[in-house]
């Protein structure tokens, strides 16, 4: 199996995702989701408890050959990606998972306990749904909340637990890192930001005169701010990445255009510093 390919098909799917969700807010909404946690909590349902009834709906929304593929990358994402080496100068980041499941369902909870703490380094939680469920909302959105340092709250909503529910997946990601070159404070001013409903709202920009790694491509601008990571981590490179459509409506096709073509992202970053006469984010 090609893991670096099988990657590939993931960042399409993240892709395809981004393009599902952003379609159905409205356009003054600002949305924030994580497509690894999603690939993340689908591959934890297609491995667990009856997931061979839902195995071949999950392979191919996720585009993956087998399970066995979907389980590759999680092991990826979690030794490499996720591994957490703060205390040498990375990026702050973890990644915790679980799943909460109905006592009463006919599971050999042995078998499946052991993959889940064992393999997706997971709680699993044998709970009743049947009497307890608002007992069982609050134990997930307060586990949530730890794993997300207090920034994730009340994810379950009132009544979205009840007697009929089954199981909750759930993966909690939590990421801070600092930029590797800062932007000064001093230099932040407002100015004019254009809303994809023709209106402009005045908002501070951060400003930075130094070289940046940006690019122009057909239609749009990509611009790279690498975080800062200890000098002896060469197995990762963390980035935050801005895609900027030069049309102020061209949102939408630039969205369409990520999402419609393979390997997208892979092609579309910029390698090396150029020199700027003013950069925003």
């Amino acid at each position: 199996m090609n893991v670096r390919e099988a990657m590939k098909k993931q960042a399409d799917v993240a892709m395809m995702l981004s393009r599902h969700v952003l379609s159905f807010p409205p356009k003054d909404s600002n949305v924030i989701f994580s497509p690894a946690s999603i690939n993340t909590a689908i591959t934890m349902h297609a491995a667990g408890p009856g997931g061979d009834l839902v195995a071949d709906e999950v392979l191919s929304f996720l585009r993956a050959s087998s399970i066995d593929e979907l389980k590759t990358v999680f092991r990826k994402l979690s030794s490499v990606v996720y591994a957490d080496s703060s205390a040498c100068g990375d990026p702050k980041i973890t990644s915790a998972n679980g799943l909460w499941i109905d006592k009463s369902l006919p599971v050999n909870n042995r078998k499946y306990k052991d993959l889940f703490e064992n393999f997706f380094k997971a709680v699993y939680a044998p709970v009743d749904f049947r009497s307890k469920a608002e007992e069982v909302r609050i134990e997930v959105n307060s586990w949530v909340e730890h794993h997300t340092n207090n920034l994730i709250m009340d994810l379950l909503p009132p009544e979205s637990v009840t007697d009929e529910t089954e199981k909750i997946y759930a993966n909690a990601l939590y990421f801070k890192g600092a930029w590797e070159r800062p932007f000064e404070k001093s230099y932040t001013k407002d100015q004019d930001f254009h809303l994809v409903n023709g209106t402009t709202v005045s908002v501070p920009f951060m400003t930075s005169y130094a070289d940046q790694y940006v690019r122009a491509y057909d239609g749009f601008k990509v611009l790279r701010l690498p975080y800062r990571q200890a000098s002896n981590d060469n197995k990762r490179e963390f980035s935050m990445y801005f895609y900027l459509p030069d049309k102020k409506d061209g949102l939408d096709d630039l969205l369409e255009k990520m999402a419609s073509t393979p390997g997208f992202l892979d092609s579309h970053i910029p390698s090396y510093r150029d020199e700027v006469s003013l950069c925003r984010d």
